[in-house]
C-alpha cells in the first residue's frame, strides 16, 4: 500500500488562509459600508453653499406705491428662522418626523431595528403574494430631519434616477450589493448610505461652525422648515401655510394645532396628504399626528380631541393670480428687453430681484371695473354676446408715457381668470382705429398751414380703389353732406369726406411722417383710405400718439420703473427719455380735439356736461361694419393722463348697428376719468389754456350768431316753402 504523503506546513497555511478569507468575504461589503459612512471624507459637497443656503425664493412685482401686484417663483417659498416657526408647528413636526432630533447626531440608530424589520416583512410579503421576485424592499420612514434635508438638498438628482439600471457607484462593494439585490435596489441602498454619511457630516460641520449642538440643530431645523416640499409648488411651511390656510406662521398659537398637524403631515407624501376640503387621507393623517403630539406631551389630550373634531378648511388662493395680468405680462416683456442675464424674468422667478412698476394698483382696479361695467352694458343690449365680447384699456401719464394701468382683456373670459400669459389686446392686437386716426391727419395738415377756422367742403369725394380706374365714393356716418364748414367743426363731427380731402391735398407721406413722430410704429400703408383709419395699429401706440398731442412731449411708453437685487441695490432705472414735439400745428390739434368735446354735434360732446366736470380732449373711433368701437382722450399737458379704450370681438365680427365709439367705448373712458380725479389719484385735473377755451367760445358765439341771422332772413320771392 502506497503511503499518502502528508501535506506540507506551507499547504496547511494556505488552506487556513483560504478558509479565513472565505469566512471574511461576507464582511467585505460591511467593511466598505463602515469605512465609506464613517471614515471616507472624499467627494464631499460644498459646505459653504449649504451654510449660505441661498435658495430660490419668491420674486415680487410692486406698483408705484409699493403694493404687491404679483408674487412669482419657480419654487414658492418663504425663508424662516428657527424662532419664526411657531412652537405648535415645531412640536407637530418633531412628533411625526423626528422625536429625538435634538439629541441624535444626524442619524437615529434606535429606529434601525424597526426599519430593518419592516424591510424584511415587506420583502417577504411581496414575494409570497406573487407580486415580484424576492428582492429587498425598503420602507418609507426612519429618516431624521437632517437626513431628509440632505436628501433633498444634496441628493435630489440621484434620488430621481435611482430606479434606473445604471449603478451609481462603481466600486467593488457596490457591485457586490448590486449582484445580490439588483441595480435599482442597490442604488436605493447606496443612496441611503450616502444620506446617512452626509447627515453625520452636516451635523459635525454645523456644530463646528455654530459652536454648539443646540445652535447647529436650530440652523438645521430652520433650513428644513424653509426647504421641504409641501405640494402645489410650495416649499417650506411658511409658504404652505399662506397657500393652504391664508395665514402667516406668526399668527399660530396652540389653538392652531389642527393646521400645524396638517402641515406636518404633508411631508410624508405631498401628493397624498396635501390638504383639501373633504379629502380623507389628509384628515386621517392630521388626526394621527395630533394623537402623537398628545402622547409626547406636546399638547393636552383635550386639545387633541377638539382639534381632531375640526373640519379641514382650505383657502388655497394661488399667488399667481393678479388683477393686473396684462401689466405683469408687459413687465416680463420689458425685463426680457432690458435685463439679459442680470435682471431678466428668470432672475425674478428665482427671487433674486424685485421690480417696481409705474402701475398704480388703485387706478388698475378702477380700469378693470370700468371695463367690466362697459362690457356688461353692451351685453344688456346684446344678450347673445354675453361672455364673448372683449375690450382693452391703457392709461398713460402724459409727462413721460409711464403706464399707470393696463387691461388687455376682461378679468374672466370663457370661464377662466385672466392670466399674465394670455393674449394682451393692448399690445398684441393690431386693429383698425377708425376715426380715432383722424387727429393725425389733421395735425399733419395744421403743420402745413391749415387753420382751425379755415373753410373746407363736406361734399361727395371719390377715391381710386384699383389701377383700372374704378373709384369709391366716400360717405359720412350720417349719410349727409353739409357743404362748407370750419375745419374745427369737421374734426368735431368726424366728417369722413373732409379727412380724405385733406389727406389728398397734403399727401400721404406727410400723414405717415407725422404718425411716426407721434410714436406709431406699425406699418402704415400708402392708400387714401388710411385717412379714415383703415390701417391697423396697437392700442398702446394710439394712446401714445394722443398722449404726445396732449402733452407736447414725445416718449415711448414704459412700465418697469426700477429693478432691485435681493439686497435692495438698484440694477436698473427707467431712463425716461423724452423730447418736445415740434410745436408748429400742435396748438391747433389740441384746441381742435378739445372742440370735439365742447362743440355741439361733436362725437364726444356728451362729455361737456355738469356731471362730468373734468376738462378733456379726445376722439371717438368706429371701424367699418361696427367691428370695433374706440375712444381715446386726455387731460391737458404733462401733468395730465391719457386713456385709450377699445371694444370688439376677437373674431372681428360686428358689434351691431349703431355700436359706435361714442356709445360703446366712451362710457368706459368717462367712468375711469371720473373715479381717478374724484379720488385724486393723479392730482387735480389740469385746466386747458384760456386761449383754447376762448377760441372755442368765439367760434361757438360766431356760429350761433350766423345761425340766428340765417333763421331771421325773410323768404325771398320765388323761393321754396
Amino acid at each position: 500500500m502506497v503511503p499518502v504523503p502528508r501535506p506540507s506546513a506551507r499547504v496547511h497555511r494556505a488552506r487556513r488562509i483560504a478558509i479565513i478569507a472565505l469566512a471574511l468575504l461576507p464582511l467585505l461589503p460591511l467593511s466598505w459600508v463602515l469605512y465609506h459612512v464613517y471614515a471616507d471624507d472624499r467627494a464631499l459637497p460644498d459646505i459653504e453653499r449649504f451654510i449660505r443656503f441661498q435658495l430660490p425664493t419668491t420674486g415680487v412685482v410692486y406698483d408705484a406705491r409699493g403694493t404687491v401686484l404679483i408674487s412669482v417663483a419657480k419654487e414658492y417659498r418663504r425663508m424662516v428662522s428657527y424662532d419664526e416657526v411657531p412652537v405648535i408647528l415645531r412640536q407637530a413636526i418633531l412628533a411625526t418626523e423626528d422625536k429625538r432630533f435634538f439629541s441624535h447626531a444626524g442619524v437615529d440608530y434606535r429606529v434601525l431595528p424597526r426599519v430593518i424589520g419592516k424591510s424584511i416583512t415587506r420583502s417577504l410579503s411581496t414575494w409570497w403574494s406573487g407580486d415580484g421576485e424576492l428582492r429587498l424592499r425598503l420602507p418609507q420612514g426612519g429618516s431624521t430631519l437632517t437626513q431628509q434635508l440632505v436628501r433633498g438638498y444634496f441628493l435630489a438628482e440621484r434620488t430621481s434616477h435611482e430606479d434606473g439600471e445604471t449603478l451609481f457607484h462603481g466600486g467593488a462593494g457596490p457591485r457586490l450589493v448590486s449582484l445580490a439585490l439588483g441595480v435599482p435596489t442597490a442604488n436605493k441602498v447606496l443612496r441611503k448610505l450616502e444620506e446617512v454619511r452626509l447627515a453625520l457630516w452636516v451635523e459635525r460641520e454645523m456644530k463646528r461652525r455654530y459652536g454648539s449642538r443646540e445652535n447647529a440643530k436650530r440652523e438645521i431645523f430652520r433650513r428644513y422648515a424653509s426647504f421641504i416640499y409641501l405640494g402645489n409648488g410650495r416649499y417650506g411651511f411658511a409658504a404652505a401655510s399662506e397657500y393652504y390656510f391664508g395665514k402667516e406662521l406668526s399668527s399660530y398659537t396652540s389653538e392652531d394645532a389642527a393646521e400645524a398637524a396638517l402641515l406636518a403631515g404633508i411631508t410624508k407624501s405631498p401628493r397624498d396628504y396635501a390638504p383639501g376640503a373633504g379629502a380623507p387621507a389628509p384628515l386621517r393623517r392630521r388626526n394621527e399626528i395630533l394623537a402623537l403630539m398628545a402622547s409626547e406631551g406636546f399638547i393636552s389630550k383635550d386639545l387633541a380631541t377638539r382639534a381632531q373634531a375640526e373640519p379641514v378648511r382650505v383657502v388655497a388662493v394661488s399667488s399667481i393670480k393678479t388683477h393686473a395680468s396684462a401689466a405683469i405680462g408687459s413687465v416680463f416683456g420689458e425685463l426680457r428687453k432690458h435685463g439679459g442675464d442680470r435682471f431678466g424674468v428668470g432672475e425674478l422667478f428665482l427671487g433674486r430681484v424685485s421690480v417696481r412698476t409705474t402701475v398704480d394698483d388703485r387706478l388698475q382696479r378702477i380700469v378693470n371695473a370700468a371695463l367690466e361695467t362697459g362690457l356688461a352694458r353692451y351685453e344688456q343690449r346684446h344678450p347673445k354676446a354675453k361672455g364673448r365680447i372683449q375690450g382693452s384699456v391703457v392709461v398713460l401719464r402724459n409727462g413721460d408715457a409711464a403706464i399707470l394701468a393696463e387691461a388687455g382683456g376682461r378679468e374672466v373670459y370663457e370661464e377662466r381668470h385672466n392670466a399674465y400669459s394670455d393674449y394682451n389686446r393692448v399690445r398684441d392686437s393690431r386693429r383698425q382705429p377708425g376715426s380715432a386716426w383722424k387727429p393725425i391727419v389733421y395735425l399733419a395738415a395744421f403743420r402745413r398751414g391749415l387753420g382751425l377756422d379755415s373753410i373746407v367742403l363736406d361734399e361727395p369725394i371719390a377715391v381710386p380703389t384699383s389701377a383700372n380706374g374704378r373709384v369709391k365714393w366716400i360717405a359720412n356716418y350720417d349719410n349727409q353732406f353739409k357743404g362748407a364748414m370750419a375745419v374745427r367743426q369737421a374734426l368735431a363731427e368726424s366728417r369722413n369726406t373732409v379727412a380724405v380731402w385733406i389727406t389728398r391735398e397734403i399727401g400721404m407721406d406727410d400723414v405717415i411722417r407725422t404718425a411716426r413722430e407721434l410714436g406709431i410704429h406699425s406699418p402704415v400703408p400708402r392708400y387714401i383710405s388710411m385717412a379714415l383709419g383703415a390701417s391697423e395699429v396697437r392700442l398702446l401706440e394710439l394712446a401714445g400718439a394722443y398722449r404726445a398731442i396732449a402733452s407736447g412731449v414725445v416718449a415711448e411708453p414704459y412700465i418697469v420703473d426700477e429693478v432691485n437685487d435681493a439686497a435692495g441695490v438698484a440694477l436698473y432705472r427707467a431712463p425716461r427719455i423724452t423730447h418736445a414735439f415740434a410745436a408748429h400745428g400742435l396748438r391747433e390739434i389740441q384746441e381742435g380735439l378739445r372742440g370735439v368735446v365742447r362743440i355741439p354735434g361733436g362725437t364726444a360732446n356728451i362729455l361737456d356736461r355738469r356731471d362730468f366736470p373734468i376738462p378733456v380732449l379726445g376722439k371717438t373711433g368706429t371701424t367699418n361694419g361696427f367691428r370695433d368701437a374706440l375712444f381715446v382722450g386726455s387731460t391737458w399737458g404733462p401733468r395730465g393722463i391719457t386713456v385709450a379704450v377699445r371694444i370688439g370681438f376677437d373674431d372681428n365680427r360686428t358689434l351691431g348697428a349703431n355700436e359706435t365709439g361714442g356709445r360703446t367705448a366712451l362710457p368706459v373712458f368717462r367712468e375711469i376719468m371720473l373715479h381717478v380725479y374724484r379720488e385724486q389719484l393723479v392730482g387735480a385735473a389740469p385746466a386747458f389754456p384760456g386761449a383754447f377755451e376762448r377760441g372755442i367760445d368765439g367760434y361757438l358765439t360766431a356760429r350761433a350768431a350766423a345761425t340766428a341771422v340765417a333763421r331771421s332772413e325773410p323768404i325771398r320771392p320765388g323761393g321754396g316753402e
